[in-house]
């Protein structure tokens, strides 16, 4: 996938648990995981807004786009 979730570096930098990050944003510790491991295939941006307000963050700063022709050019080489 051409997204990848840094959430968990996110959580790490802010010193905060995922459980607490669930109470907060009101979002389920099982869907928070889902989009932490990245197996997630969709994110509401209200879910984006909530991550970011309570993680004092921008959108850019939880995901990222990785060209994935890059990365298969140079697992070719």
């Amino acid at each position: 996938m051409s997204i990848r979730v840094t959430l968990d570096r996110v959580l790490l930098e802010k010193r905060m648990s995922l459980t607490e990050l669930s109470e907060r944003v009101g979002v389920t510790l099982a869907n928070l995981s889902i989009l932490k491991t990245g197996k997630a295939k969709a994110v509401r941006f209200s879910t984006l807004e909530a991550l970011c307000r309570e993680l004092d963050c921008q959108p850019g700063d939880i995901l990222v786009f990785e060209d994935g022709q890059s990365n298969e050019a140079s697992e070719a080489a």
